[in-house]
């Protein structure tokens, strides 16, 4: 089609324009970055979930989001970085229950679990469940008396010391009054693949670090330690139901920010969060992890993590767990 040399010069000055704030608003977009460190390695819990809502977040926030995996010691060496990291709202961690257990834990932690991080956004929350490799044992009960008669202990895995994995199989352990060797791996994954391999015996994981093995022949789910059903998983029975009553183990993921984050900044990324998180696309994405997208203000999520911390020391003396 010819256009007249007039209308050709605006549609060409029209073009560049609208190239050019196009241009300027990812200039802006790439002129912030905000790194989210996940405390263990690629395919952990936390690590899954922040990649269902992670770029639409970039998105809500005019931000480049980059996911950092700084995996070790329990999940303390990436939470310690992030504790002593500038309070500009730019560096952020994605926190578990397990962020709490690790303080009662370690004796010589390099940051405090609590006081050294500003509550910025609840995402979502899990349960667990006890799963063993495929064998003889098709119930959490029988699973408990074959440990008992087994002559050499057991083990179970977990994505590592001071993991919420960890604490959860080694307050079940207490209750039911079994011992059994704790092998501590970087991350969920890492734990199930052992599990998988049949090289250990058991692994406490949230759901949705094992929902993608429920039809896996190699896998026996046992149990679910929510105080009724899964909804991902409504034939697993709870630990309760399976002849351990009282018993009740879930988790919280978050994101945390250093201590003296301005709180106009962590208002900023909480609104932005709860916008993500209550898109019918992201939930469905998140539930199909076996998790549920869950929000909050600030100061919410601060008086449930607060309440989560004495939990927390209680779970960790009741079982007995320590790091060697």
């Amino acid at each position: 089609m010819h256009l007249p040399a007039l209308t050709r010069r605006r549609l060409l000055a029209s073009t560049a324009l609208a190239w050019g704030i196009a241009a300027t608003g990812m200039a802006q977009a790439a002129d912030r970055t905000i790194h989210i460190v996940v405390p263990f390695g690629a395919g952990a819990v936390q690590d899954t979930v922040l990649r269902a809502f992670s770029n639409e977040l970039g998105q809500a926030l005019q931000a480049s989001i980059v996911i950092e995996n700084k995996p070790g010691a329990g999940g303390t060496l990436g939470t310690q970085g992030v504790a002593r990291a500038k309070p500009d709202g730019n560096t952020l961690v994605m926190a578990a229950a397990s962020h709490h257990f690790t303080g009662h834990m370690y004796p010589k932690l390099g940051f405090h679990p609590v006081n050294d991080f500003e509550p910025v956004a609840l995402v979502a929350s899990s349960g667990y469940v006890i799963a063993a490799p495929a064998g003889k044992e098709r119930t959490l009960a029988q699973w408990v008396a074959a440990a008992k008669a087994s002559p050499t202990p057991w083990n179970y895995a977990s994505a590592g010391n001071g993991s919420a994995s960890h604490l959860g199989m080694a307050s079940f352990l207490a209750q039911a009054k079994i011992e059994q060797q704790h092998i501590p791996y970087k991350s969920t994954g890492d734990a199930v693949r052992e599990l998988l391999a049949g090289r250990v015996h058991g692994v406490t994981a949230a759901t949705t670090g094992l929902i993608a093995f429920k039809d896996d022949p190699r896998v026996q789910l046992l149990a679910y330690t929510g105080p009724k059903r899964s909804p991902f998983l409504p034939d697993l029975p709870t630990v309760a139901e399976s002849g351990f009553p009282g018993f009740q183990f879930d988790t919280w993921y978050g994101l945390l920010a250093p201590a003296g984050t301005p709180a106009a900044e962590v208002a900023k990324i909480n609104a932005a969060v709860n916008k993500v998180m209550a898109d019918p696309v992201v939930q469905e994405r998140v539930r199909k992890l076996g998790a549920e997208a869950a929000t909050d203000t600030p100061a919410g999520f601060k008086a449930l993590l607060a309440k989560d911390w004495v939990t927390a020391g209680n779970v960790v003396r009741v079982s007995g767990a320590r790091v060697e």
